[in-house]
């Protein structure tokens, strides 16, 4: 995993010159969507959580390499405690045995081998795995990202619409004073004012809530309180063939990757089992001084394998190969299910963003700007007025909802083929 530690330690560096302070002011922080999920990657426990498990597998490879220890024994019989008088050299040489052996255990059927392999296989998948949780991150990320753009435009646009009817609010109080309208219609259009302000301070309010739920995916040390996003709301075509994006994902989706690799794991364990069936050979070595004499003798020795040859684990792992075959089958099918929901929610999202830049959006603010005009020289009435405001700002918040949606279903589409650019 050299790259992969490098990669880290660059985000890293960057997430630290991001937050460092510079000067006596410390400005603000900005990233982009491409900042975030490398923060996000780099710092997000519960991804780094989920990676201590590849780490983990690996220390299982050097387990499973392991040759088993030799076994020393010694022994020494025939020792005169109860008659500490006939302790000599001639009792110790003549009278006292010593043992004195060595043994190993000789595996059989190349288990060694097959648990090295079989390990291996089980860190590929787990690889694999957590380079899925990443998937799903990155996902969650520009999710929340697109939310806070989406908070943000609209803080923007009802900043300026606030604005905007204060000073027909103004007009209006003029027009009263005038006697060109009624009290009665010039409270409507003040009383109307608190809509505006309290549509600032709920936009406000999501605009926080918003920054506060990715800066916890991005990992609260990543950032400073006081980060903002860079981006705008906006319309990008996708030109890909939904059978071009179906069979790209099932190249590069991690989930199914794992799928396959899960394959191979269950194929090693079998060969495993069959291994472990495989009567193993104990042999020794022994060294014997007794009566004034050495010798030296060799055992062997190993089980008769007439009931025991690990047929139950050889059956199970057959059936848990069959298991992964299936669960691959699956994954294929997820993908592209996956892919095909993600291509039909981003079309109908672009049809319906289109429809607001066709005509609507445009007929909405005409309609609000005549009836303000008309109503400022009043050749209009109050209630007529209120209703194209109300209607206009319906739709601007609409049409960034609509953007909003269109820009997470490409997000979506993007996860769902694991890649971070579409045709």
């Amino acid at each position: 995993m050299p790259r992969a530690h490098l990669r880290t330690k660059l985000l890293l560096i960057l997430s630290l010159l991001l937050v460092a302070p510079s000067g006596e002011a410390q400005s603000t922080t900005m990233i982009t969507l491409d900042q975030a999920i490398d923060l996000a990657i780099a710092h997000n426990h519960a991804l780094l959580a989920s990676r201590t498990m590849i780490f983990q597998n690996q220390a299982q490879e050097i387990t499973a390499n392991l040759r088993p220890n030799p076994t020393l024994s010694f022994d020494s019989q025939f020792l005169p405690i109860f008659s500490p008088s006939n302790f000599s050299s001639d009792n110790l040489n003549e009278i006292q045995q010593f043992d004195l052996g060595i043994g190993y255990l000789f595996e059989r059927g190349h288990k060694r081998q097959r648990r090295l392999q079989a390990a291996k296989d089980t860190t590929a998948v787990t690889t694999a795995q957590v380079s899925d949780d990443e998937r799903t991150l990155t996902f969650n990320v520009a999710q929340q990202f697109v939310a806070v753009l989406l908070a943000e435009s609209a803080l923007q646009f009802a900043s300026i619409d606030l604005k905007s009817f204060q000073n027909t609010v103004e007009v209006s109080h003029q027009q009263y004073t005038a006697g060109y309208i009624s009290e009665g219609d010039y409270l409507k259009i003040k009383l109307q004012l608190l809509q505006f302000e309290t549509d600032v301070s709920a936009a406000k309010l999501a605009r926080v809530q918003a920054l506060v739920a990715l800066r916890q995916l991005l990992g609260y040390d990543a950032v400073p309180a006081n980060y903002d996003v860079v981006g705008d709301l906006g319309y990008q075509p996708m030109h890909a063939t939904l059978e071009d994006l179906q069979l790209e994902a099932q190249q590069n989706r991690p989930d199914y990757r794992a799928a396959k690799l899960g394959v191979t794991a269950a194929e090693s364990q079998i060969l495993l089992a069959k291994a472990n069936g495989k009567q193993d050979v104990t042999g020794s070595a022994l060294y014997t001084h007794v009566a004034g004499q050495s010798d030296a003798s060799f055992f062997v020795s190993f089980p008769l394998a007439f009931f025991d040859r690990n047929q139950g684990e050889i059956l199970r792992t057959r059936y848990a190969l069959t298991q992964a075959q299936e669960l691959q089958s699956a994954a294929t099918e997820t993908v592209m299910s996956d892919v095909s929901d993600a291509y039909e929610t981003l079309r109908s999202n672009e049809e319906v963003v289109q429809l607001y830049t066709a005509g609507y959006l445009k007929a909405a603010q005409d309609s609000r700007d005549i009836s303000e005009y008309a109503y400022k020289r009043g050749a209009t009435n109050v209630l007529e007025f209120l209703d194209a405001e109300r209607s206009n700002r319906a739709v601007q918040l609409a049409y960034r909802q609509a953007l909003a949606s269109y820009m997470t279903s490409l997000e979506q589409l993007k996860e769902a083929v694991a890649t971070r650019t579409l045709p």
